[in-house]
């Protein structure tokens, strides 16, 4: 159903469950704490500060061309989901606004994303989110809309399984679509997936349940908040999303 509108049919399949160089300093005969040690130290600290390269403003930090190129041109909002590992739950979101032609960090928080990592090849049921660049278009939940700037589907047809773990009943109180494998324009929830079911669908953002999900990325309630009050269809934002070592590939 849209927004105060009409009761639509079935909650789509796929949705988001649980599971999860020390350096050493080293002196020399007088321990490094002679004028010697520290003249070397002072001597690599500024050689360490005068090779660090430069940032460029007009990228997101830390993506490298592959995705980079894939960011539309005219998007003004962009919300990083930088993974911890390949095979890693963990991961932090930041969304970068643009001001200009430079982009400025907005916010971050914690978040996670599929059970079993980050994956270039999704496939139903694998657990591992999706790596890419995605467009974030259609919104809804449980709740009512709490402002948000997307076109937002409130309904109880949201609600998480009541046989789940009470920990995951909140779910999908607020959901923003990761638009993978989905129709934009439609609710979250349509079931429809152009790529076929074996292609997995039905990726969000959601709200977290402190642990790994199946595909989805989740987020804080407060974070989750401030994204529906804040991603703007004006800026046409996107989602980068993957674990390390493939956003910067």
């Amino acid at each position: 159903m849209r927004k105060n509108g009409a009761t639509r049919t079935g909650l789509a399949v796929m949705v988001c469950g649980a599971v999860a160089v020390t350096l050493s300093a080293c002196g020399g005969v007088d321990g490094g704490s002679g004028s010697a040690a520290k003249d070397r130290a002072g001597t690599r600290g500024a050689v360490a500060r005068t090779s660090a390269p430069a940032v460029d403003p007009t990228r997101i930090p830390d993506v490298g061309d592959r995705l980079q190129r894939r960011i539309p041109s005219d998007s003004g909002q962009v919300l990083a989901v930088y993974g911890e590992g390949e095979d890693s739950a963990e991961s932090t979101a930041v969304l970068y606004t643009k001001s200009g032609k430079a982009w400025e960090k907005t916010r971050s928080w914690a978040a996670h994303n599929g059970t079993k990592g980050w994956t270039t090849d999704h496939h139903e049921g694998d657990k591992r989110s999706p790596v890419g660049v995605f467009t974030l278009s259609d919104a809804g939940g449980v709740l009512d809309d709490p402002g948000s700037r997307l076109p937002y589907t409130q309904s109880a047809t949201f609600q998480a399984p009541h046989d789940w773990a009470k920990s995951y009943w909140h779910d999908f109180d607020y959901v923003i679509a990761i638009d993978y494998n989905r129709l934009k324009g439609n609710p979250p929830d349509d079931p429809t997936r152009p790529l076929g079911e074996e292609k997995g669908g039905g990726i969000w953002l959601h709200m977290d349940h402190g642990s790994g999900t199946s595909a989805c990325v989740s987020l804080s309630e407060q974070a989750m908040e401030y994204l529906l009050r804040t991603l703007d269809p004006e800026q046409h934002p996107v989602v980068v999303m993957g674990d390390k070592a493939d956003l910067k590939a």
